[in-house]
């Protein structure tokens, strides 16, 4: 029991230092587009128009931070909101075609920072982490699914020129 311990005392000082990755990805943000910003612009490519209601399910955070990054967003012409047929009193949020140029540009960035980074990694290696990722994340009771960008732009984008 001491080693399985001893593991998961190592795992959560890893998960501290975790967040010098996020705070070098979120520095790579354009500053008219903020870590929970980009957030939204991601969740609404991946999934497709949705009330605001789903939105901050799946970003896992209250209405009122969902609502103040929509705002954000569409100030900047990003992201529309529009009456649900369904039910009026409720918007539809859907990418405008700005909205998913940045979407584009702030996968590319991220993207390149990855391969910079992870550039001397085998293959194999950040397909594990990539799995590993996932199952950690299903562990903690998120189902989640994060499908691959289905924009053509986005699907060419390679690892590392080494990698071709």
């Amino acid at each position: 029991m001491a080693a399985e311990s001893a593991q998961y005392e190592e795992l959560v000082r890893q998960f501290s230092a975790f967040g010098a990755v996020k705070r070098e990805m979120n520095r790579l943000m354009p500053s008219d587009c903020p870590g929970g910003s980009a957030a939204v612009l991601t969740v609404l490519g991946r999934h497709g128009d949705m009330r605001m209601s789903r939105l901050a399910e799946l970003l896992s955070v209250d209405m009122s931070v969902t609502s103040r990054h929509v705002t954000h967003l569409a100030e900047r012409g990003w992201i529309e909101r529009s009456p649900d047929p369904a039910d009026k009193r409720s918007r539809i949020l859907r990418l405008t075609p700005a909205g998913q140029t940045r979407l584009d540009e702030l996968f590319r960035r991220t993207t390149q920072l990855l391969a910079e980074r992870l550039g001397d990694w085998p293959d194999e290696e950040v397909d594990d982490l990539t799995r590993l990722m996932a199952r950690l994340r299903e562990s903690f009771g998120d189902p989640r699914p994060v499908p691959r960008q289905a924009s053509p732009s986005l699907e060419q984008t390679t690892r590392t020129p080494a990698s071709t």
